[in-house]
């Protein structure tokens, strides 16, 4: 009996700890927003358009279809410089152009 309810405390716990780290997970999404055109070649945080799929599979510098995670409210804000020598903000949205 004694193993039948250590047994059961245990997964307890464990349903406790997802839900905990599910929930901290949740908060922190909430905090973050997908930018894209801002990763530089390989740094991008996961799915975009095109020839990469997933995190760190961007082939090119700021790839307009490829996205990162930045604070909430601070993609349009954010800014990078373009081999050219001009400035580009980041978007919501992936750009086909």
């Amino acid at each position: 009996m004694a193993n039948t309810r250590t047994a059961l405390l245990s997964a307890v716990a464990a349903i406790a700890g997802v839900t905990a780290l599910s929930q901290a997970t949740l908060a922190e999404d909430a905090a973050k927003e997908k930018c894209y055109g801002i990763s530089a070649a390989g740094k991008n945080d996961c799915a975009s358009t095109g020839n990469n799929s997933c995190a760190g599979t961007s082939k090119s510098d700021y790839d307009k279809g490829a996205w990162k995670y930045v604070p909430a409210g601070t993609c349009l804000t954010t800014t990078v410089t373009l081999p050219d020598g001009s400035t580009r903000a980041g978007a919501l949205q992936p750009s086909k152009s």
